[in-house]
């Protein structure tokens, strides 16, 4: 073992150290140890809504201006809204417990063009969250230097995501379990910042009270109640991005611990429950303690100064305070990189994104998904500039689609379903005030902020569905090519006997590597038959189980792929045989398909040295970048690994015509 560890290659040490080793999928404890306890769901998936309150409320705060008191309202409108949204997202773990949230929800309730609108506003939003977590990380943790130091916080976000993106390649429990004590320490210097901010005040309720209603007539007399009406609701709506975050938890049911369905909905209360109390107690204190604007600084900075300043070491807790809110931005990026490749992965089976994005890695992470989602942040950072206002802006609208998409298909499921849910008129209105809501914030952020960089992200978010469906497009005409392929070529009729004898080892061996049941096996099995004729007697039909994002579920789907995989290869076996052939096939499982097969193909050429092995590879008229990514180039990777070993490897054409 030792003496493997040396010879490895120095890259590929440098993977293992950063990265970690395999795991291994047949390990039988593997989903357990994987999953997460509602307590590390909460921090895992929770953090992306809690950390929100070192945003939204601040936002909706400097709207109001010189209508303070009206932060009282916006606090109690956000904790009831906080508590429809995530109610209502309740209810959508129960009927879609396997996750995917609200582009499972579109598809299934609307229909696909819903789903790709809903999943490509999701894979937005998703790479903002990581990109304004990580800015106003840097803004909260930068308040405590002095102004020249503000020039170098795009590079300390740089730092960040590059540091997130590692750390997601090794798996999720790892990174949740390493930044647990970030999110426990912002808690308690949380609950203690408004606890105190909020009872120490309760001397002088009646005065408050006074002071509030004097504000209100004051206001009703100078611009009417109209007016204030007018102001709540556009403070309301740009505070919109406090609400992000909430549809986590659904998105990410697959890392839930069995029962899956009890931990969301717990992890769910606990998340709707911490950010209700921190958003809305942000909301009193900026009131209480008149906290105004300063710049290079941020409100919760200039909050945490004003209620620890009296006490003993009052600047280290407010310190601890801030830190602790800029360390839980990153723990908040983290469900960008948890949920954002699961969204990519749920249409890349559905093919709207190309098929390697459901790929997991040895690490058993949807490392692709992961890249991308750091690489998407990275550009919009530099496109923002840092600025978490323009982020903001860019994140609530596509974060609001998402959300009232999902509302009204789950308004559509209930009304489908009436006669099978006797409570369906309580769930149905939930979702009705739920869509209500987040059209009225969705609409009123467009029409507030289109011209300050909301546009940007509606051609964004229309450009990557406009790619959806070219790449749709594209996978639909390759299957039904080679669907007529397949159905052209199974109907060849048998002209010989059919062969039931066991495979001679001494005898020449074709293995053909294929991929399920279909015209693109067949078109292989049958040009060995045409360009080699007598040459090969046996014939060994080899398949990985690919575990995939789609798989890797549970035991159950495990099992489910494992039965599928074998039943396509015995379909190979009994066809060739039908044509008067000896033949047999060998099935593994795993998560890298290169790997995987030469492990397998090395095994059987030691069980028949007079072996080669044959794929095939799709062949385009013109073939361009696009056809390059959408079809990955697996048969050259092979065929690359096994010449190495020194086993004959043929890559067959198969022309596809579209």
């Amino acid at each position: 073992m030792k003496g493997s560890e040396e010879e490895e290659p120095f890259f590929k040490r440098i993977k293992r150290i950063l990265i970690g080793r395999p795991r291994d999928v047949h390990e039988p404890s593997i989903f357990h140890r994987l999953s997460l306890i509602p307590v590390l769901a909460w921090i895992g998936l929770g953090a992306d809504g809690l950390s929100s309150s070192a945003y939204g409320p601040e936002e909706a705060f400097k709207v109001i201006g010189n209508h303070p008191y009206l932060a009282i309202f916006l606090g109690l409108g956000t904790a009831l809204t906080v508590f429809i949204i995530s109610y209502a997202y309740s209810r959508i773990i129960e009927h879609f417990p396997h996750g995917g949230g609200g582009y499972i929800v579109a598809t299934h309730t609307i229909g696909s063009h819903a789903g790709v609108i809903s999943g490509c506003a999701l894979l937005v939003d998703y790479m903002l969250t990581i990109t304004v977590s990580l800015v106003s990380c840097g803004d909260a943790l930068f308040s405590f230097f002095p102004l020249s130091f503000q020039r170098y916080k795009i590079f300390f976000a740089v730092f960040l995501i590059v540091f997130l993106v590692i750390l997601n390649l090794r798996g999720t429990k790892e990174s949740v379990t390493l930044l647990a004590p970030i999110f426990i320490i912002f808690v308690v210097t949380h609950a203690l910042l408004i606890g105190y901010g909020f009872f120490s005040h309760i001397p002088n309720v009646s005065n408050l009270v006074d002071e509030v209603r004097g504000s209100i007539n004051n206001d009703i007399s100078s611009i009417g109640l109209s007016g204030i009406v007018a102001i709540f609701l556009r403070a309301f709506s740009l505070g919109g991005g406090t609400y992000t975050g909430l549809e986590a938890v659904s998105n990410g049911m697959q890392i839930m611990r069995e029962p899956k369905v009890h931990s969301g909905k717990r992890t769910m209360t606990y998340m709707a429950t911490s950010l209700a109390i921190t958003a809305c107690g942000l909301f009193f204190c900026y009131y209480l303690f008149r906290i105004k604007p300063v710049e290079g600084r941020t409100l919760n900075a200039i909050l945490a100064d004003e209620v620890f300043a009296g006490w003993y070491s009052g600047y280290t807790l407010a310190l601890i305070t801030i830190l602790s809110e800029g360390a839980l931005l990153i723990v908040a990026a983290q469900a960008g990189f948890i949920d954002g490749p699961r969204v990519m992965a749920n249409m890349a089976i559905d093919s709207w994104l190309p098929r390697r994005f459901a790929a997991l890695s040895e690490r058993l992470t949807m490392h692709n998904g992961v890249l991308v989602m750091g690489v998407a942040s990275l550009v919009l950072l530099v496109y923002t500039h840092g600025s978490v206002s323009a982020l903001i802006v860019m994140y609530s609208i596509n974060v609001f689609l998402t959300f009232s998409l999902s509302q009204l298909g789950m308004v559509r499921f209930f009304l489908k379903n009436r006669d099978k849910d006797r409570g369906w008129k309580k769930h149905i209105v939930v979702h009705m005030v739920g869509l209500t809501v987040c059209l009225t914030i969705l609409f009123i952020t467009i029409y507030e902020k289109f011209g300050e960089g909301g546009w940007v992200t509606l051609i964004i978010t229309s450009f990557v569905i406009f790619l959806c469906y070219l790449i749709k497009n594209h996978y639909k005409k390759v299957q039904l090519a080679m669907k007529k392929l397949g159905d052209m070529l199974s109907d060849i009729p048998a002209s010989t006997p059919f062969n039931d004898k066991p495979l001679n080892k001494s005898d020449m061996t074709a293995i053909l590597l294929v991929s399920g049941f279909s015209g693109f096996g067949l078109h292989t099995l049958l040009s060995i038959v045409n360009n080699f004729p007598n040459v090969y007697k046996n014939f060994i039909f080899v398949s990985v189980a690919e575990v995939d994002s789609g798989s890797f579920k549970g035991i159950a789907e495990m099992e489910s792929l494992k039965k599928s995989v074998s039943r396509d290869l015995e379909r190979y076996v009994k066809i060739t045989r039908k044509h008067g052939f000896p033949a047999d096939y060998r099935m593994e499982v795993g998560t890298d398909v290169i790997e995987t097969v030469t492990e397998l193909v090395k095994s059987l050429v030691r069980e028949y040295p007079r072996s080669t092995v044959f794929t095939g590879r799709l062949v385009f008229y013109q073939e361009h970048l696009f056809h390059k990514i959408l079809h990955n180039e697996t048969a050259n990777a092979i065929q690359r690994r096994l010449h190495w070993d020194g086993i004959t490897t043929v890559i067959l054409p198969i022309r596809i015509k579209i």
